[in-house]
């Protein structure tokens, strides 16, 4: 499929079959090493084709195994249409929920996924995601922020390094409620999670107004703002940065980036599509592989 796309555009690519990820050190400069896939991929652009489904499931499948034995440092995975892997029976609503069905399997308890837009003026998490905007105030729950910024502060420490990360909580509200004027979620749900985090030590603060928390004077006194529903946390990020924020999915015991946009099959096979998210992606797996190594050797050096 690769060397079919590379012909459509007239470009050239040397090919490198790999069987093991151990053989990529052996190939030069230049060229692209692949781990073929038992399931055969066909190149026709920009249509849903069902038969694509089952090798973008087995190239997932072993990318996470990959990664959960260490035989590789991390995962950065492409767009995927969702049709063909549902025309093929795939079970779950993306590609993160089975990320982390496969990742629960493996250490044997339920594993939850944070997702972290990570640009570089701006790292937003939001704490529900692809729901109705009306369902988010009755999803939206004390243990469900906890929860999440507990994952997002832990990550930010052995994945990136940070010794004691800032978060900045949005409020749900206009003006994070004013105080009960404006709702009540943002005193009943939000500044409760936040006291309790910063009980913890976790440097939290929080009801923000989300009308003032992403201008630059404020985002330089936080890490990553905790955005309570997804065009909350997305229109900023995408607005700052949209062709370099990654997507990245922390609360897994893998790294997993991703580019921040979809398959794009208006454009896809016409070779004008920008490459800027995937490579911020693949730079920012390895610094995250590199932060996280770092981690482990230091937890291993105390415990000796």
């Amino acid at each position: 499929m690769l060397k079919s796309r590379a012909e459509r555009l007239g470009m050239a690519l040397d090919i490198v079959t790999l069987r093991s990820p151990d053989e990529v050190d052996a190939c030069t400069a230049g060229a692209l090493p692949v781990l073929p896939l038992v399931n055969r991929q066909s190149d026709r652009p920009g249509e849903i084709d069902p038969a694509n489904g089952a090798g973008t499931i087995e190239a997932i499948d072993r990318a996470t195994a990959l990664s959960l034995d260490g035989a590789i440092a991390g995962m950065v995975t492409a767009p995927i249409e969702k049709k063909a892997l549902y025309d093929v029976g795939f079970g779950h609503p993306g590609h993160t929920e089975y990320l982390a069905h496969l990742c629960s399997e493996a250490v044997g308890r339920p594993l939850v996924p944070v997702m972290l837009l990570a640009g570089p003026d701006l790292s937003c998490v939001p704490v529900t995601i692809h729901v109705p905007l009306e369902q988010v105030p009755r999803l939206l729950t004390e243990d469900l922020i906890l929860t999440t910024c507990r994952i997002v502060a832990h990550d930010l420490k052995t994945k990136f390094g940070l010794t004691r990360p800032r978060l900045a909580v949005a409020g749900l509200n206009p003006h994070a409620g004013e105080r009960g004027a404006i709702g009540l979620e943002d005193e009943r749900i939000v500044r409760p999670a936040v006291e309790k985090l910063r009980v913890e030590g976790i440097d939290a603060k929080g009801p923000v107004p989300a009308d003032t928390m992403f201008n630059a004077r404020a985002r330089k006194t936080y890490d990553v703002a905790i955005c309570m529903y997804h065009d909350q946390a997305l229109i900023p990020a995408k607005t700052l940065a949209f062709d370099e924020t990654v997507n990245i999915t922390l609360g897994l015991p893998i790294i997993r980036t991703s580019p921040d946009h979809g398959t794009a099959f208006d454009i896809t096979g016409k070779g004008i599509a920008r490459p800027d998210s995937f490579h911020a992606a693949i730079r920012k797996a390895r610094v995250m592989a590199s932060a996280q190594a770092r981690a482990d050797d230091a937890a291993m050096a105390s415990r000796h």
